[in-house]
C-alpha cells in the first residue's frame, strides 16, 4: 500500500466548492461563491477573440505582457500618484489567489511568523502552513470588524515576517480608513516586515467612501507585496486572471517562484485587457454600480427577521440569524440551501477555530432577477 502523509491534514474542502456544489445538486439560488451573476462587456470578449485570431497563442513573457503591465503601471499613476516600474515591480498571475500562493512560498520562511485578522480569506493560512510559517491570528472587533492595532503591536516580534491585511474585507466588507494605514506604517517601522495588502476589491467600495491602497504609502510601498484581481473587477471571475505590485527586491524573489509556479498566464487575454484598460469607465463606475445593487437587495431583506449593517465594500454582505434560529451557521446554511433552496456561506469558516457567531456570507452581485428570487426566500425564514 502506498502511504503518504498530508501536508494539510487538517484542511477540508473549500467551503465555496462545498456550498455551490450543495446549490447545484439541490438547485438552490446561489449566494454561496462570489462570482457575478451577469455577463462581462462584449467588447471585452471581442477583444479576447481579436488577438486569438491575431496569433496571440503562445507563451507570454514569464512576468507578463510588456504592454499590459504598462497600462497597469499607467492605472496606478493615475489612482494612487505612484509611479512604478513595469518592468521590474509588476507580475501578472493566474488570479489573486495564485498571487497571495505565491507571495507567501516565496517570502515565508520555516519558522516565520505572519499576523493575519480572523475572520480571513481562506487561502491565507493554509499557504502559510505549506511554506513552514507559523500563523498569528488576531481577531476582529466583531461588531464593526475593525483591527485591533494595540494588540497587533503586543504580537509583534522578531520572528514576525509578514502582516496580511485585506481591504475592502472578504468576508465582512469592511474598510480599511487612513487612521488604519497610519498604525500600519507605526507597527512595520523599524521592522523587516513585509506586508502582503490584498486589494481585489479596490473598485468596490460604497457610500463616498475611499480605497486607501499601500501603494500610496511612501512608509509603505519599499515593504508592500499588493494583490489585485483583474476578474472582481470585469465580472470575469473565471479566467483567473489577476496582477501583483511591489518593490523590485521582494518582486525578484517572487518572479523566482511564479517561473516555476505557472511561469505565464494567458496572452490573448492579457492583449485584450491591456486595450481595454485605456477606458477607465468600467472601473470607476463599479462602486456605484455595487452599490446600487446592495441597496437593491438590503430594500428587499428590510422586512426579514436578519440583522445587518450595509457592506462598506465588496460585493458581500453579512447577515446575522440570531433571531431566527440557535443552530450552528454550517448546519443551518446546510439545511436551508436543501429545504429552503438558498446557498450561502458560514462564516465560520473564516475563522481558523470555527468560531460561529450565526452570521452568513451572502453575494448580491447578480442580476435582479436573483436578488429578487433570493430575498423573497430569506424574508420567509
Amino acid at each position: 500500500m502506498l502511504r503518504t502523509t498530508s501536508k494539510l491534514p487538517d484542511i477540508p474542502t473549500s467551503i465555496f466548492s462545498v456550498m455551490s456544489a450543495l446549490a447545484s445538486e439541490h438547485q438552490a439560488v446561489n449566494l454561496s461563491q462570489g462570482f457575478p451573476g451577469f455577463p462581462i462587456d462584449p467588447h471585452l470578449s471581442e477583444l479576447v477573440t481579436y488577438h486569438m485570431h491575431g496569433g496571440k497563442n503562445q507563451y507570454a513573457p514569464m512576468p507578463g505582457v510588456p504592454v499590459l503591465r504598462e497600462a497597469l503601471a499607467d492605472k496606478i499613476q493615475k489612482l494612487y500618484g505612484r509611479s512604478v516600474d513595469a518592468n521590474q515591480q509588476i507580475t501578472i498571475t493566474a488570479g489573486a489567489t495564485q498571487a497571495i500562493f505565491t507571495t507567501i512560498s516565496a517570502l515565508v520562511h520555516p519558522g516565520d511568523e505572519v499576523i493575519l485578522f480572523s475572520p480571513a480569506y481562506d487561502c491565507y493560512g493554509p499557504t502559510i502552513q505549506l511554506a513552514g510559517g507559523r500563523c498569528v491570528y488576531i481577531p476582529l472587533d466583531k461588531n464593526d470588524y475593525a483591527i485591533p492595532w494595540e494588540e497587533v503591536r503586543r504580537q509583534v516580534n522578531d520572528h514576525t515576517r509578514m502582516i496580511i491585511i485585506n481591504s475592502p474585507h472578504n468576508p465582512s466588507g469592511a474598510v480599511l480608513s487612513s487612521a488604519d494605514l497610519d498604525a500600519l506604517e507605526d507597527v512595520v517601522e523599524g521592522t523587516n516586515i513585509v506586508v502582503l495588502s490584498d486589494e481585489v476589491y479596490e473598485h468596490v467600495i460604497f457610500d463616498g467612501r475611499q480605497h486607501y491602497s499601500c501603494l500610496a504609502r511612501e512608509a509603505l510601498v519599499h515593504r508592500c507585496m499588493c494583490v489585485f484581481s483583474f476578474g472582481k473587477v470585469f465580472h470575469a471571475t473565471g479566467w483567473k486572471m489577476g496582477y501583483v505590485v511591489g518593490p523590485t527586491a521582494l518582486m525578484t524573489e517572487f518572479r523566482k517562484v511564479h517561473q516555476f509556479n505557472v511561469f505565464s498566464v494567458n496572452t490573448p487575454i492579457q492583449y485584450a485587457l491591456a486595450d481595454y484598460l485605456m477606458n477607465p469607465d468600467h472601473y470607476q463606475g463599479l462602486g456605484v454600480f455595487y452599490q446600487e445593487k446592495r441597496d437593491y437587495f438590503l430594500h428587499k431583506l428590510a422586512g426579514s427577521r436578519f440583522d445587518f449593517s450595509p457592506a462598506a465594500g465588496t460585493y458581500f454582505q453579512l447577515l446575522n440569524f440570531k433571531k431566527i434560529s440557535n443552530k450552528a451557521d454550517t448546519e443551518l446554511a446546510t439545511l436551508w440551501t436543501k429545504k429552503h433552496k438558498i446557498a450561502t456561506i458560514p462564516v465560520s469558516a473564516f475563522y481558523p477555530d470555527g468560531e460561529d457567531n450565526h452570521v452568513l456570507r451572502v453575494c448580491f452581485a447578480k442580476d435582479n432577477e436573483t436578488l429578487d428570487q433570493a430575498a423573497e426566500i430569506l424574508c420567509r425564514l
